[in-house]
This record gives C-alpha cells, structure tokens and sequence, in this order.
C-alpha cells in the first residue's frame, strides 16, 4: 500500500463482510426468541455510520488527533454513566437505552482510546517513564469496564497491547508483561469473576461435561458449524438456528449461523475477508512514516483482530466464550456504527498520512 493515497482494496473487503452481516442477521431473525426487526435496525446502523464517517472525512487527520481528548473524555462520562442509568440488557448494566435504541458506551470507549493513546505515545519509548502517560489513559477506560464487561475488558487490552508493542518498547519489557498476565489471571482477576463468567472462560476445554449447562451454547455452534458441510444448506435454509438450537444467532454465534447455510466453503471466505482487513492495517502501518499513526492503525488492528480471532473460536469451541461480537457481522446497532467509524478513521489517517510534515 505504499505511496497510494487511496486503496480501493480496503474498502471493498469492508463491504464484504458487511454483506455477510446483513445476509447473516436476515437470516437469523427467523430464529425463534429473535426479534424480526433486527435486520431493519442492522440497516440503520449502515446508514446512521454515514454521518461519523463523513464528518472524518471531512476532519482529517489533524483535527482527528486534537478531537481525541475531548473524545476521550466524553467516552469516560458516557461510560461511567452506566453505573447510574445503565440499564441490563443479557445481565450487563451498561447500555444506555433511549426509546427503541440501545447504545453500549464501550463501543465509543474503544474508538476513543484508538484516538488518544497514540496522541500521547507518539514520541516512542524513552524509558520507563514514558509509560506513565499511556498508562493514565488507559487505566481508567479498563477499570470502569472490567467489572461490568470482562470480554469488554479483554478487547481493549489487546488493542493496548499491540500499541505498546507498535511503541518500540524493549522486547524484554514485552515478556515480562505477557509473564505478569500470566501469572497474575489465574491467581488474581480469575478467582474473583462471578461463577458464569468461571465456567464461561473454562467450559470449551469439555463442554460435554455440563451439556445441559454451560456447555450447551458451544455445542450447539459446533453442531449447527458440522452439520453445513462443505457447501452448506443454503441462505435462510439453516435447521439448527431456525429452530432455535443455536442461542445467540445473530450475536455470539453468528458465524455459526453463517457457516451452517454456507458450509466450509462460506467459513472460509469469511476467514479470508478477515484476513485481508488485517494485511490491509498491517499495510497501512508500515506504509506510515510517523510512529503517532502506526499506533492507531495497531489499535484498530488489535481491536477487530482480537474480535474476529476469539468470536469464530469460541463457535467452534477453539476459545473461551466472552461474549465479544464479530466485528461488522454480529447483530448490534451501536457495535456496526463505531466499527465502520473506526475503520473510516484508519482510511482516513492513511489518506493523510504525507500531509503536513514537519
């Protein structure tokens, strides 16, 4: 992607896994327990990212980056809400309802730290010090997150993560980080999670050893995964989701109710639309000649990777179930906008990326 200013590329594979949403939510709202109007409200959500991402277009990079703050701090309040007026939607406090819409402050939370984090790490690694601002921005993102949201939690961390690791920090800073998550999950964070979120974490390892129980959903998925086959049974043919077996369609197993009527074949696709996003950020990373971009573009490669990767493993019980959506196809009107946003805003800073250099 080096030296085009627009890659048509891009894109085009955002739409295509846009179309995979749509075609998946239509799908799954015949599925008993779903509300019919889901697909009408996923459409919406196409239209209402029209606004964010022309008012990125037309900021720019610059404005984008002196927004960020004020973004940030917007996102905090927004979030820090949710412990007054949030209100519970599948046993999480934080959504804030407004008449028929629902909106999850996380999602904006994301976006804001993929837009304030690089402001502030922009002059690389200088010693231990130059972790302390870094840190005070995320810090309290993650804090008023991790007791409502676990897989929340988890997402932004590995944005973070792949930041730091975009920060030019010492590759034995990273070990010794990775060895303190390492030790400090299964001793510390893991003993003090509800008893739901435990088994969640857990249950992929043998989810026949409670099949009744928290076990069901992921067997389920694979079942409804197994049984399309190499072509799959056709759109709006699937069994298993129709008839209400797969919990979650248009959600946490929407890949599941995408694989069952598209078979192997359509899985796979999916699996290379994926992959194409994540080559497309990772070029327009290395395409960058400022560090302050390459760290956004490792945010929102952490953020929809991370997604992508843990939501088709936990349909196939390759990965623990968090309850993270897959990014642009999962049902999920406030999830759809600021993912569009947030692709927009990576388009847009590698539009900019030669413009004003100093």
């Amino acid at each position: 992607m080096t030296g085009v200013r627009y890659d048509l590329r891009f894109p085009f594979i955002v739409a295509a896994l846009l179309v995979v949403g749509l075609m998946t939510v239509s799908t799954a709202a015949l599925a008993p327990r779903v509300s019919p109007g889901i697909f009408s409200k996923q459409l919406l959500g196409v239209g209402l990212s029209i606004l964010p991402i022309g008012l990125l277009w037309w900021a720019g990079r610059d404005r984008i980056y002196r927004a960020a703050p004020w973004v940030y701090g917007f996102s905090l309040l927004l979030q820090l809400s949710t412990f007054v007026i949030g209100k519970d939607v599948n046993g999480q406090q934080n959504w804030i309802v407004i008449g028929p819409l629902q909106f999850q402050p996380l999602e904006l939370l994301k976006l804001s730290l993929i837009m304030m984090l690089p402001t502030v790490m922009k002059d690389g690694y200088r010693g231990l010090r130059s972790y302390v601002p870094p840190l005070a921005v995320f810090l309290p993102a993650v804090g008023l997150v991790v007791t409502q949201d676990f897989g929340g939690a988890m997402v932004l961390s590995v944005m973070f993560l792949a930041m730091l690791l975009v920060y030019r920090m010492p590759t034995w800073h990273v070990l010794l980080a990775l060895l303190a998550i390492g030790v400090a999950f299964p001793t510390v964070l893991f003993p003090h999670l509800k008893p739901y979120q435990q088994s969640r974490l857990t249950i992929f390892v043998d989810p026949y050893k409670d099949a009744r129980g928290a076990g069901y959903q992921v067997i389920q998925s694979t079942i409804a995964v197994g049984s399309g086959g190499m072509m799959g049974k056709g759109y709006k043919k699937g069994t298993q989701s129709h008839n209400g077996f797969v919990p979650e369609a248009h959600t946490d197993f929407a890949f599941a109710t995408w694989a069952e009527e598209q078979g192997l074949v359509g899985g796979v696709a999916v699996l290379l639309l994926y992959g194409g996003l994540i080559w497309g950020l990772a070029g327009m990373a290395s395409g960058s000649p400022r560090l302050q971009d390459q760290i956004l573009f490792a945010g929102v490669l952490g953020q929809v990777g991370f997604q992508a990767i843990e939501n088709i493993g936990a349909a196939l019980s390759m990965l623990p179930l968090t309850g993270i959506t897959l990014p642009l196809i999962s049902y999920g009107l406030s999830s759809l906008v600021m993912t569009l946003t947030t692709l927009a805003l990576a388009y847009v800073v590698y539009r900019d990326r030669f413009d004003k250099m100093i």
